[in-house]
C-alpha cells in the first residue's frame, strides 16, 4: 500500500487526476456522480470537502474502488481501516438523510474536540465540559426534523 507520503496533498487533486486521466470533463463526472458541475469544481480545487457518500458516488464515477477514495481523502487509516465516516457512508439501513446527518453531527464534535484541544489550557469543571442541555436539545430537535423530511421525500 502507498505511503500517505505518496498521497496527493488533497482529495481534490486526486480526483481531478483521475479525471484526466479517464480523459472525461467536469461536468461529465459531476453528471455521472450525481453532483452539482460548481460543487464538483470546489472538490476539485479544494475549496469543499466532500462527504463520504459524495465520495462513493464520485469512486463510481470514476469506476475506482471506494476504500481507495476513502483512503485517500482520510476516511480510511493506513491499514485499511474504515474509520467512523466511511461505516456511515456504507450502512445499508441509514437512509442518505440519516448518513448526511450522522456525518455532519460526527464532523461537529469532532471539530469542537480540536477547537478545545488548540485552546488555551484552563482549570475545566465537569460543568464547563459538559455539554449544554440547550444545544442538545436544539441538536436532537434538527436531527429529528431532517429526519422526518428525508422520510416524507423518500416516500414521494
Amino acid at each position: 500500500m502507498a505511503d500517505s507520503k505518496d498521497l496527493p496533498q488533497d482529495i481534490g487533486t486526486f480526483i481531478r487526476d483521475l479525471r484526466q486521466t479517464a480523459k472525461i470533463s467536469l461536468r461529465q463526472l459531476a453528471d455521472k456522480a450525481g453532483v452539482s458541475n460548481p460543487y464538483l469544481s470546489q472538490i476539485e480545487r479544494g475549496l469543499r470537502k466532500p462527504s463520504a457518500e459524495v465520495l462513493q458516488q464520485i469512486a463510481s464515477a470514476l469506476r475506482v474502488s471506494t476504500p481507495a477514495m476513502y483512503l485517500r481523502a482520510g476516511l480510511l487509516d493506513s491499514e485499511g481501516q474504515p474509520g467512523v465516516l466511511a461505516a456511515i457512508a456504507v450502512d445499508p439501513d441509514l437512509t442518505i438523510a440519516q448518513k448526511q446527518s450522522l456525518s455532519q453531527i460526527y464532523e461537529t464534535f469532532r471539530n469542537e474536540n480540536t477547537r478545545h484541544k488548540t485552546a488555551p489550557e484552563t482549570a475545566a469543571t465537569d460543568d464547563e465540559t459538559a455539554p449544554d442541555l440547550d444545544e442538545e436539545a436544539a441538536l436532537r430537535a434538527r436531527i429529528a426534523a431532517e429526519t422526518s423530511t428525508a422520510t416524507t421525500e423518500e416516500k414521494s
